[in-house]
């Protein structure tokens, strides 16, 4: 009896547990069966019905899909007549893309520190604004809300434009208002790790201005209207059919998967809270947990640890953006940001998602507390 108890014991270590899921059942095979059996493929029904249905559940005027957030923000760049030398306010502690199309255009990212929620330090803003400070993006990070107000305060007294990046806030809320729809641009992400994915790259820009969608619609297409003619001079950036029929099952499982997700959260702070920094979550948010990054001491041991135990970790991320190669050049010298170049040494990334399990998750603890000597 014994050597079977160690064997299911045993049995159960092996498993894998990924840092991320997607979801994928019987309905989202069904939909995207129906997709490839339709004979259209490119920006059809499916991708029509599916920008409808983003707009109304993010609370914007114009959903318009593209092939990645990246990508779609590059357009809305070009639409919005982003200069060379014109400057914008971002986080340094972001993914790379939030950065990348302003400095395809030939702007200049302006770094800021952030806060305890890992989101941008709205205190900083004033400090780094120049004459040629055009606009900002304030990264909602993790699936936690940046403070809004003061961005759109902070705007409005120099008349400056807002992106929000809502690639890893899907569905998150800042005092009751759906991220996306706080700012009159926002730009969200599909990719397979996010809360809400089509099973591959993609992303659509919410925006409450006519003319901008319009443009960017144009744009994602060759620049066309109709077929045979092109308006101006565009790219191809298009959504796809099979995918968008993925996303509009996923979205409607979107909610459901978000609060799973922050009663994983939920279970990692009581869990944890003793052996390592859990993250905040401010009062006026509803964060969705993207990622549940923790700050950790012997931060690099942890991850070897509990790889060695089949539990997936992450960093995200490493290097700031203010020293990343592609950036550095773009400075004569570099900024001073002491709160990200500190925590970019402890932060570890655990799993979560929409599946994973409380069994899992404790997996997770136990490993964490035998590590730290707490069993």
């Amino acid at each position: 009896m014994a050597l079977k108890v160690t064997l299911t014991i045993d049995s159960e270590l092996m498993q894998k547990i990924p840092l991320s899921k997607c979801l994928i059942n019987d309905e989202i095979r069904a939909a995207a069966l129906r997709a490839v059996e339709s004979g259209q493929y490119i920006l059809g029904p499916e991708c029509k019905a599916f920008e409808q249905e983003l707009a109304a559940h993010t609370g914007v005027a114009h959903a318009v899909l593209t092939s990645s957030w990246t990508l779609g923000v590059f357009l809305l760049h070009q639409a919005m007549g982003l200069q060379k030398d014109d400057e914008v306010i971002v986080p340094s502690h972001t993914a790379f893309p939030s950065i990348e199309p302003l400095i395809h255009c030939g702007a200049r990212p302006v770094f800021i520190d952030v806060d305890d929620s890992y989101c941008l330090d709205v205190r900083q803003l004033e400090s780094v604004r120049t004459a040629r400070t055009v606009g900002v993006i304030p990264v909602h990070l993790y699936g936690h809300p940046a403070d809004m107000d003061a961005v759109m305060a902070f705007a409005a007294r120099h008349g400056l434009w807002v992106l929000e990046d809502c690639a890893q806030a899907q569905g998150a809320r800042y005092r009751g208002k759906t991220v996306g729809s706080i700012a009159p641009m926002s730009a969200f992400s599909f990719y397979p790790s996010k809360n809400l994915t089509v099973l591959g790259d993609g992303g659509f820009l919410g925006l409450s201005i006519p003319e901008l969608a319009g443009q960017v619609r144009m744009l994602r297409n060759h620049g066309r209207k109709e077929k045979y003619t092109h308006e101006i001079p565009g790219y191809n950036v298009r959504f796809n059919e099979i995918q968008a029929a993925i996303g509009r099952v996923a979205l409607k499982h979107l909610e459901a998967l978000n609060e799973h997700r922050r009663t994983i959260a939920a279970h990692y702070r009581r869990r944890l809270g003793n052996l390592v920094q859990t993250p905040v979550e401010q009062s006026w948010a509803r964060a969705v947990y993207h990622m549940f990054v923790i700050r950790a001491e012997k931060r690099d041991e942890l991850a070897r640890f509990l790889k060695e135990r089949g539990i997936e970790t992450g960093i995200h991320y490493p290097i700031p953006n203010h020293q990343q190669p592609a950036v550095t050049r773009l400075f004569d010298r570099l900024p001073q940001l002491p709160i990200t170049e500190k925590i970019v040494h402890e932060i570890l990334s655990l799993p979560i998602s929409g599946e994973l399990t409380l069994a899992e998750a404790d997996r997770v603890c136990d490993s964490i507390a035998e590590f730290y000597g707490n069993p």
